[in-house]
């Protein structure tokens, strides 16, 4: 079933907002256990987030959008919130810049999809230029990435049995 255009960016904004607080939230538990540097991508990544879904509402001031309900989201995690399984407090900048790579790779394709999947033209239209602004986040975050030491070992469930980085 596509989406009408109000319910489009009545989605597009939730999942704006709830990246941004996932990303808050990682920044604040970075923070609690001494990890400055990671936390402070995480506060990039949320500030990103904000101003994405800020630019959206700004599309949508017009409109009147549906007030939908958690479980009326058509996904059971926002696209742009990453698992709990892939966040330790140790991570290091580099991890996080990945989570959050994978995190804008989910964001385009659930905006390609919705695109593809709907018959209003606006939201093919709104869809396609969220995916492409979602995919030169991608390309900013791999640009960052290789900028980023990689580090030489990854968290492990004890610290004593840190593992090699694939």
């Amino acid at each position: 079933m596509g989406y009408s255009l109000a319910e489009f960016l009545a989605h597009a904004i939730a999942l704006e907002q709830e990246a941004a607080e996932r990303y808050l939230e990682l920044a604040d538990m970075m923070e609690a256990h001494n990890n400055l540097e990671t936390a402070e991508v995480f506060r990039d990544m949320a500030r990103f987030s904000t101003m994405h879904g800020d630019e959206i509402k700004s599309r949508a001031r017009a409109m009147e959008l549906p007030k939908l309900l958690s479980w009326q989201y058509r996904w059971k995690t926002p696209p742009e919130v990453g698992g709990d399984d892939e966040v330790h407090y140790l991570m290091t900048p580099y991890h996080a810049l990945r989570y959050a790579r994978d995190n804008e790779v989910r964001g385009m394709e659930y905006y390609r999809e919705a695109a593809a999947n709907s018959a209003d033209n606006e939201v093919k239209r709104l869809g396609k230029d969220f995916a492409d602004e979602e995919a030169e986040h991608v390309v900013a975050l791999d640009k960052w990435i290789e900028k980023t030491p990689r580090p030489s070992i990854t968290w492990a469930e004890d610290a004593d049995e840190a593992q090699s980085v694939d």
